[in-house]
């Protein structure tokens, strides 16, 4: 049986780094995506020097060149497929005001195009191994408690909920499960030190839905492996 493989974007620090070290330490090779190539390079090292396989891509989600790039060299090289996709990465750069237009486009294009792009690239190797794409989502998307504020945030995890349910529908008769998971409002550079959950929480509640088997969910949103209202 090959060795499994898991590829994560947003992967140097937060939900990203801490999926990729619970998915290395059991067993997964890591493909680690950002942006940063420094920071790629010390993630890379720490998960060698615990004897865990990892190989690193730089990726912008904003520029989609780079998407191209990252892709065609994942697509060379895992050629076999890949198990897992998980679409980690975003930002959140309206916090402090009202609708901007230019910061919206570019949380849509990180948040919501770029994870389209990037799945829509990588959806045959996935197939072949029937695996899962996890897209990390949030709760400011749900429609049917939207607040104000974070226009771009909110408005690019409601659009990313519904690359879930068109992804799940394109793939679904290859065997690919693709759901939304909030991992809930975490302790990390994004979520700040108020939040009330810890890192581990979140990552658990992502890798229940990448470690879905043939015949689990699909074009659902999730928290702790428990549905939640679009």
């Amino acid at each position: 049986m090959p060795k499994k493989i898991a590829v994560i974007t947003g992967a140097t620090r937060g939900l990203g780094w801490g999926c990729a070290e619970a998915l290395a330490d059991k067993g997964y090779l890591v493909v680690l995506l950002g942006r940063d190539a420094a920071k790629l390079e010390v993630r890379m090292a720490e998960l060698k020097k615990k004897d865990r396989p990892a190989k690193a891509i730089t990726l912008d989600l904003a520029n989609p060149a780079s998407i191209n790039k990252a892709s065609a060299e994942l697509l060379s090289e895992y050629k076999d497929g890949i198990d897992v996709l998980i679409n980690n990465a975003g930002i959140m750069n309206d916090a402090d005001g009202g609708y901007v237009r230019e910061k919206v486009a570019e949380t849509l294009q990180t948040n919501t195009l770029g994870p389209l792009q990037l799945s829509s690239a990588l959806a045959p190797l996935v197939a072949m191994r029937k695996g899962n794409i996890v897209n990390v989502s949030s709760g400011l998307g749900e429609l049917h408690d939207m607040g104000p504020g974070y226009p771009g945030y909110r408005i690019s995890k409601t659009a990313l909920n519904g690359v879930t349910c068109w992804l799940s529908a394109e793939w679904k008769g290859k065997g690919i499960r693709v759901n939304s998971v909030c991992p809930g409002w975490v302790k990390t550079d994004m979520g700040g030190s108020g939040a009330d959950r810890s890192i581990p929480q979140g990552v658990s509640s992502i890798l229940w839905a990448a470690f879905l088997e043939e015949g689990g969910p699909t074009a659902g949103f999730f928290r702790d492996g428990k549905p939640l209202a679009w």
